[in-house]
């Protein structure tokens, strides 16, 4: 019976590893490319707000006039996450969200005082209440950081390029 349910549970996990090769990063590129995507279409859609924030972006972005890092933002959101969801470019893609990420954290996320870190912690949160909301960012990173340490994985354009070259190169 032991080895029964030994075998099961090991069946079981070479059949999640093959699974989650092709289908873990591709969840992740599905959920950056729709979170980036729609912040791309909502500054395509609306009013440049950074003006009244450019004073707080990080060196060497706030010395850039708004109207360009509106437009640099706007694109690498549309284009990147575009280059994710297909996976195409993605450690470069990732690279170039990352960057947007920590910006908009310094700019517009962080809290702008705290002294100890219970107050930085109240930041940890999805809120509008004066603590910074940090929270969503971070899990914005930590969602990008395995695509740009093992790239878009099997179903990916990535993938299917190596593929190509490589057999093209090794004939």
């Amino acid at each position: 019976m032991n080895s029964a349910i030994s075998s099961a549970v090991k069946g079981l996990h070479l059949n999640l590893d093959r699974a989650g090769s092709w289908l873990a990063p591709l969840t992740l590129r599905l959920f950056i490319a729709w979170e980036f995507f729609e912040s791309g279409l909502e500054k395509w859609n609306g009013e440049n707000w950074f003006a009244d924030i450019q004073d707080r972006f990080p060196f060497p972005f706030d010395q850039i006039p708004a109207t360009l890092n509106w437009e640099l933002s706007m694109w690498a959101e549309l284009l990147c996450a575009l280059a994710i969801l297909v996976g195409l470019g993605t450690r470069i893609s990732a690279i170039a969200l990352i960057v947007v990420t920590l910006v908009a954290t310094a700019a517009v996320h962080w809290p702008a005082d705290w002294s100890t870190l219970s107050e930085l912690a109240q930041g940890y949160s999805i809120s509008n209440k004066g603590y910074g909301n940090f929270k969503l960012p971070l899990i914005y990173l930590a969602a990008l950081m395995p695509l740009l340490l093992s790239g878009a994985g099997k179903l990916s354009l990535d993938t299917l390029l190596a593929r190509f070259f490589w057999r093209r190169n090794h004939r």
